[in-house]
């Protein structure tokens, strides 16, 4: 007779995702001339529950490649970027328990879209999007079928010696070589 099982287990009981595009504000020592090239790398971040939010704190630095005087000297200037991105979450199981395990997965590292010269003239615009992926784990619960005598049904289909001989070789219209 099987009877049923509950079973507290560890899943992804919510998710949420968020695509960011933010500007920043970059102070090169020289008025610039015209953008060279702008890279971001060294992204950082870190996710924690809120509520019923995740906030990512996060940091990245801005590589902006430019020229200056009158386009006859070049220089790069190297400016860290925080931020905080609020993500919301859409719960799939309203039966959790201890959700405060978060998993943060980076979709889109942060990646420059465009620089161009303020309209001052003496600083750069960089324009940026990146997108975060937030999971949280928690505990829930599983029902299973429990059979405390093992299988109900006899699985049991082992083919004898006397089947095996009782099997029609013949049936392709060759005949079977053991007889002749």
């Amino acid at each position: 007779m099987s009877e049923y099982r509950e079973i507290i287990t560890k899943s992804v009981v919510a998710k949420g995702r968020k695509f960011t595009q933010s500007h920043h504000t970059i102070h090169p020592p020289h008025r610039p001339t015209s953008i060279l090239g702008c890279w971001i790398i060294n992204h950082k971040y870190e996710a924690k529950k809120v509520g019923k939010k995740v906030e990512v704190h996060g940091s990245f630095d801005v590589n902006v490649w430019y020229s200056h005087h009158d386009n006859t000297k070049t220089s790069v200037v190297i400016e860290n970027v925080t931020y905080r991105d609020t993500i919301k979450l859409k719960y799939r199981d309203s039966d959790y328990y201890d959700d405060n395990e978060i998993i943060a997965r980076v979709l889109q590292q942060p990646n420059c879209l465009e620089a161009s010269i303020s309209d001052c003239g003496s600083k750069v615009i960089v324009q940026v999007e990146r997108e975060i992926v937030v999971e949280c784990v928690g505990e829930t619960k599983m029902c299973v079928i429990f059979h405390r005598d093992g299988m109900e049904e006899d699985w049991d289909h082992d083919i004898d010696d006397d089947e095996i001989d009782e099997i029609k070789t013949d049936f392709l219209g060759f005949e079977d070589s053991k007889r002749h």
